[in-house]
C-alpha cells in the first residue's frame, strides 16, 4: 500500500500571538489565603501515602492530596475566591520541606473558571517561601510568575492545620 498525501505536515511552526487572540501582556497581583485542614470531621487534606515505618522525624515520603479553600481574608469564613487542588509530599530527609504542586481554581468574579498552576519547594518553617507560577488556563493562559508564601497559622503540635497567605505575581494576556 502506498500512502499519498498532498499536505506537508510540520512538526513546529511559528504562530502569530494575535491568531490566538492574545493582546497585551499584563502583570496581576493576587493576595489570598490557603486553608489546609488536616484534622476534624471534614478535612480538606488527606494522607494518600504514609511514610515508611522507619521514616525520619521529617516524615520523608508522606504524601497528602488536598482541596483547600482559598479565601479573601485569613478567617476561614471570609469570602471564598476559589479552591487549591493538588498534593504535597514531604520531600526532605533533613528538615520539613514539601514538594508542592497545585492548581488555584477561581470561582468568583472576573477570574471565575480560570486557574493558576503553582509548583515548588516549600520549606514551611522559613518566614517567606517562593513558588513558581508555571501555567494557567482561561484568563491566565500562558501564565508565568511567582508566589510569595507566608504562614499565618500552623498548629504543629495538635492538628497540623494551617492558614497560609499567598501573594501571587502573574504575567498573563
Amino acid at each position: 500500500m502506498i500512502l499519498v498525501c498532498a499536505e506537508d505536515y510540520e512538526f513546529v511552526k511559528s504562530v502569530n500571538p494575535k491568531f490566538l487572540g492574545l493582546k497585551k501582556e499584563k502583570l496581576t497581583h493576587i493576595r489570598l489565603y490557603w486553608h489546609d485542614v488536616v484534622d476534624g470531621s471534614n478535612p480538606s487534606a488527606v494522607t494518600i501515602v504514609q511514610p515508611p515505618s522507619n521514616s525520619s522525624k521529617t516524615r520523608f515520603g508522606l504524601i497528602r492530596m488536598f482541596d483547600n479553600a482559598l479565601t479573601q481574608g485569613p478567617d476561614p469564613s471570609s469570602k471564598l475566591l476559589g479552591r487549591a487542588q493538588g498534593f504535597y509530599g514531604f520531600a526532605s530527609q533533613e528538615d520539613i520541606t514539601l514538594l508542592l504542586s497545585q492548581n488555584f481554581a477561581f470561582v468568583h468574579g472576573k477570574y471565575n473558571g480560570s486557574t493558576i498552576t503553582l509548583m515548588g519547594i516549600n520549606s514551611i518553617f522559613n518566614k517567606v517561601r517562593e513558588l513558581s507560577v508555571i501555567g494557567g488556563s482561561g484568563l491566565f493562559r500562558f501564565a508565568r510568575g511567582y508566589a510569595l508564601v507566608t504562614t499565618q497559622l500552623f498548629n504543629a503540635t495538635k492538628s497540623e492545620d494551617a492558614i497560609v497567605e499567598y501573594n501571587i505575581y502573574v504575567l498573563h494576556y
